[in-house]
């Protein structure tokens, strides 16, 4: 009953990421991770794709790894083994990556949701990185995603005392960008998906992107922007946005996200 990971495009150029295990409320798995980065990397690449929603089928976004006894996830770790098991992360896919959490997102099931550029979450849903209570410490690079969503104080609260949280709480603390019924998380990150998919540049997301999660200093990511202006001012698309918007139509884009290069 292992969680499989589903990917399907609709004719907006949004692609619906869903982690498939609803019997064991899609607990992540060494193959799910290898499936999951497969998925994201056919994302980036594929330049019909505009945007990216994750979620996770049935009740919950995903209740971690697997800690039954015959999992024994927590075994000596075979060779090469990483933290970060996911590759590429979602932070290097050249499109938005919105993160539904649709329920329950324990352990990996919340760092990977952090490795997304937007979440949106249940209202009720149980959130938790626990991993200090088993004897661990957090992966996928939360120890620098949490940190830098929302600073020392609330990831210290989070990662040192592994304690659970709402999905309500998660939104007033920054976590999450907004806590909905959960019947409703789901259509609301397609929702801004579409609109992204529809009405956004595909290069000017890329680059904005690679700025944002970049490791840099201020005066290094204002000089790249600059450099980026330089690459797209006086370009087809500088006048298409400007013309879209005066017309009130859809902006027709030429440039891609496989051309702003570093593919994921």
């Amino acid at each position: 009953m292992a969680t499989t990971v589903r990917v399907d495009v609709d004719s907006s150029g949004v692609a619906l990421i869903t982690l498939d295990g609803p019997e064991r409320l899609n607990a992540f798995s060494g193959d799910t991770a290898r499936q999951l980065g497969e998925a994201y990397r056919r994302c980036d690449a594929d330049d019909t794709v505009h945007a990216v929603v994750v979620t996770g089928a049935g009740r919950a976004f995903c209740a971690g790894a697997d800690m039954t006894a015959q999992a024994a996830v927590f075994d000596s770790p075979a060779e090469g083994f990483s933290a970060s098991p996911v590759q590429p992360p979602a932070w290097r896919v050249r499109k938005l990556v919105i993160a539904a959490v649709n329920g329950p997102a324990i352990g990996i099931g919340l760092t990977l949701a952090l490795q997304c550029d937007v979440r949106l979450v249940a209202e009720d849903a149980k959130l938790a990185i626990p991993q200090v209570r088993r004897g661990m410490v957090g992966d996928c690079a939360v120890h620098y995603t949490l940190k830098r969503a929302v600073g020392l104080a609330v990831a210290a609260d989070v990662l040192l005392t592994g304690r659970t949280f709402s999905g309500s709480e998660a939104a007033a603390l920054g976590i999450a960008s907004r806590a909905l019924p959960a019947g409703d998380v789901l259509s609301a990150a397609m929702e801004l998906a579409r609109d992204v998919a529809v009405n956004a540049n595909p290069a000017s997301v890329a680059y904005s992107k690679r700025l944002l999660w970049a490791e840099e200093t201020i005066d290094a990511v204002a000089a790249q922007e600059t450099r980026v202006h330089l690459t797209l001012m006086g370009g087809p698309d500088a006048a298409e946005g400007p013309a879209a918007w005066r017309e009130s139509r859809p902006p027709v884009w030429r440039s891609t996200a496989s051309e702003t290069g570093d593919p994921a």
